[in-house]
């Protein structure tokens, strides 16, 4: 599983390390809304950093790469090779002490309360599609490192990774107001899977 890293300019495509835990906490919160800055919007600003990227980097970091500008990280991709797995492993050894840190959902809809939804139900990652798109992703740019190319070249990283591991294909939810992400991914090649809807879009791609 392992590549060559890669580098365009001064930008350098390699694997997570464990120093780089506060950078991709950072790059998620300021594009955790709609690509835009999730700072203050939540009770709590781990709260999107603690659903999105957190749990890949703790519980699977060899599914993670991160742009590397030479002084900070300024974006990342991560993953779940098989989301099955990932599922239970996240049910087992990451909700225990997030549900210690956030209140439990009690029902009012709020903002903050969807976003615990997704991080108190796991379960929803379990797509009708996973026999053909087992893995799962998350990328973030910080603005100044998009549209240089290597938003593209980090997806082209994993599937990489994922094909020489085998994985037949990646699938990924986008919110369905971030039109221009939607827009990314089907210039890469993703396809809107069966079981999209309006209100959670899915793409997929064959490794």
């Amino acid at each position: 599983m392992e590549r060559a890293e890669s580098r365009s300019s001064e930008v350098e495509i390699r694997r997570y390390r464990l120093t780089d835990f506060d950078d991709v906490t950072r790059v998620c919160l300021l594009t955790g809304h709609i690509g835009e800055d999730a700072t203050g919007r939540y009770a709590d600003d781990d709260l999107v950093p603690d659903i999105f990227v957190r749990p890949y980097v703790m519980l699977q970091p060899e599914w993670a790469w991160v742009l590397d500008d030479g002084e900070r990280v300024v974006g990342y991709i991560v993953a779940a090779p098989d989301t099955h797995a990932f599922v239970a492993q996240y049910r087992d050894f990451w909700l225990p002490g997030f549900a210690v840190k956030y209140p439990p959902v009690t029902g009012t809809g709020t903002p903050d309360e969807h976003m615990r939804e997704l991080g108190f139900g796991p379960e929803r990652m379990l797509i009708d599609e996973l026999e053909e798109f087992p893995a799962h992703l998350h990328i973030d740019l910080l603005p100044e490192a998009q549209g240089s190319g290597m938003g593209r070249r980090l997806v082209e990283t994993l599937v990489g990774a994922l094909r020489e591991a085998g994985i037949p294909g990646v699938h990924l939810s986008i919110d369905p107001a971030n039109q221009r992400a939607r827009g990314f991914y089907e210039r890469l090649g993703f396809i809107e899977l069966p079981s999209s809807t309006p209100d959670g879009p899915l793409f997929g791609m064959r490794a």
